[in-house]
């Protein structure tokens, strides 16, 4: 019995330690869950010929997502979230508002985030702060019936769509909670500020402002 509680202390220990290092200098982590992109639409005008007020809207998207996150620092860490396509469906608002579905996209956003975490690196809770850049590629935008009806399409020679890829700011703010000392919940709010111009073969154009909001919620192993 005296083995075996050295044993057992020797385990309560190796324990303990792995968790009040668990956040150090040096961890690799991984991550997996979902993510929900919530687009705060400002939309141009549709460019001429159209009718005065021609908007868009886009709607909400989730997909699976996950991430990698590695500590520069017991603060300071580089984190890249990671997640299949978002398909956004594209609607008419102002002055078509109400005609429907226009077209759909999909993008694929691939951020860098520079994060500052606050708290003790052997602390169960830590909040924390970030600021990163984010590429935006919009591919496999197809539109409807609706859209060619409005923009002289024919089923012969339907109107397309091709949306910029652009660069945008995006800060955040989120927590870590950790389970164990290997597993830990990781939940994160952020705003990309993003502008982009969508083209159609007819030769209009709209910009569009998304500014999405981005939820993100995912359980993660610290390696």
């Amino acid at each position: 019995m005296h083995h075996f509680s050295k044993a057992g202390l020797a385990v309560a220990a190796l324990l303990l330690g792995a968790s009040a290092t668990a956040q150090v200098a040096g961890t690799l982590s991984a991550r997996v869950g979902v993510t929900h992109i919530a687009p705060q639409v400002k939309s141009g005008n549709l460019s001429a010929p159209s009718f005065p007020g021609t908007t868009v809207d886009v709607g909400t998207a989730t997909s699976l997502s996950g991430g990698l996150n590695y500590m520069l620092t017991d603060h300071w860490a580089v984190d890249v979230p990671l997640a299949l396509p978002f398909k956004h469906d594209i609607t008419g608002d102002g002055a078509i508002a109400g005609v429907g579905k226009l077209g759909e996209t999909k993008v694929l956003p691939v951020t860098l985030f520079a994060q500052y975490r606050f708290g003790e690196a052997e602390a169960r809770f830590r909040p924390y702060v970030g600021l990163g850049v984010t590429y935006s590629r919009f591919f496999k935008t197809r539109t409807t019936a609706t859209l060619n009806s409005l923009t002289g399409g024919t089923p012969a020679n339907p109107t397309t769509a091709s949306i910029d890829n652009k660069w945008g700011l995006t800060p955040q703010i989120g927590f870590v909670w950790t389970i164990s000392d290997r597993w830990y919940l990781d939940a994160a709010y952020y705003k990309s500020f993003l502008k982009t111009t969508t083209h159609l073969s007819s030769g209009q154009s709209i910009t569009t402002r998304l500014n999405p909001n981005v939820f993100a919620v995912g359980i993660g192993y610290r390696f």
